[in-house]
């Protein structure tokens, strides 16, 4: 069977790091039918836009798509099309999972935890407006469709691979209307999942207690904004965000990338790891039914890694992007 999927480069370090996912593929054995498509940057200067709808059509059409780190300008220019891509086809959970790694060096051993992140509204809906000259106002965006529907995927994540609890983080002692409706939400599907342990914690003192100990948690479900610090921070528990996988899941597609962004200062050097983005397509794989392909490159990763070479500058080493594709296809099997 061969399996059609979206294959967006990006710019920056993108186009590097997906050839080389691309290359551990279709060394797997698995069939795949590319749609390449154009977006981000460089395309935003050609043509105006940073995400043409082609890109969308083709993701529908497909399913699933496979895709490289994209540049968002920072305090103006367009708009992120990561958080256009997200909202356009409705991928409502994003999916981090953070697990140690043999040999990379990191303060913690065996942290295996898992972040789960809404990711259509809140803080992200990007509603911002000038009040008077300068005075802004964003608006935070909480709905209940949105807060239960990104619930039921944390708890269905949970009970399909047993996992034992999810942790909802807030900040409702100060956002007592917006995060107090996540909080309801949240607490009205776990009750349709008693075998789940659930709790509740600030996200302050997640942060504080996830840097003291990562071990106590397990799923962490919350709203975007936090998704997105948390996540990052929880990269830096086991290596850094080369080495963390993450996915953009909805009812009808689902979005493959890598958690670290475009890295515009090395891209073209061949230097960038691609290991988040072959993690992911590990994902990616999971996802479309291919496990035992997904099985065989996460072995190799580990082989690989617990071998000591090659590693890129990232990892203290001196190898560029496609020895790690080669040096992870050599040890398929």
């Amino acid at each position: 069977m061969s399996h059609k999927v979206t294959l967006v480069p990006g710019d920056g370090i993108g186009p590097e790091v997906v050839r080389a996912t691309v290359a551990v593929l279709e060394a797997t054995g698995a069939k795949f039918e590319w749609q390449e498509v154009e977006a981000g940057a460089d395309f935003m200067l050609k043509h105006g836009t940073p995400l043409p709808d082609h890109v969308l059509n083709s993701a529908r059409s497909t399913g699933v798509a496979l895709k490289g780190p994209m540049t968002t300008p920072i305090g103006g220019g367009y708009t992120s099309p990561n958080v256009a891509l997200r909202k356009g086809l409705e991928l409502y959970a994003c999916l981090r999972p953070v697990r140690s790694l043999p040999a990379v060096e990191s303060r913690y051993s065996d942290v295996d935890l898992v972040v789960i992140r809404e990711n259509t509204e809140g803080l992200y809906s990007g509603i911002e407006h000038l009040v008077h000259p300068g005075v802004v106002e964003s608006l935070k965006v909480v709905t209940d469709h949105a807060s239960l529907r990104v619930s039921r995927f944390a708890f269905e994540y949970a009970k399909a691979r047993g996992r034992r609890k999810i942790t909802a983080i807030h900040k409702a002692n100060i956002m007592k209307m917006s995060d107090g409706l996540f909080l309801e939400c949240s607490r009205q599907v776990a009750r349709d999942y008693p075998e789940i342990e659930y709790d509740e914690m600030i996200v302050d003192a997640t942060c504080m207690k996830l840097v003291m100990d990562p071990h106590q948690f397990d799923v962490l479900l919350m709203e975007n904004l936090y998704g997105d610090i948390l996540s990052d921070l929880c990269a830096g528990l086991v290596g850094g965000l080369g080495l963390v996988p993450g996915a953009n899941i909805g009812d009808d597609c689902a979005v493959f990338e890598a958690v670290h962004g475009s890295a515009p200062d090395i891209a073209g050097k061949g230097l960038a790891n691609p290991l988040a983005l072959i993690r992911s397509s590990c994902l990616m794989l999971d996802h479309i039914g291919e496990t035992e392909a997904s099985e065989k490159v996460d072995r190799a990763i580990i082989q690989m890694l617990r071998a000591g070479e090659p590693r890129t500058p990232d990892m203290g080493g001196t190898a560029r992007t496609m020895d790690i594709a080669d040096a992870i296809i050599q040890r398929l099997g």
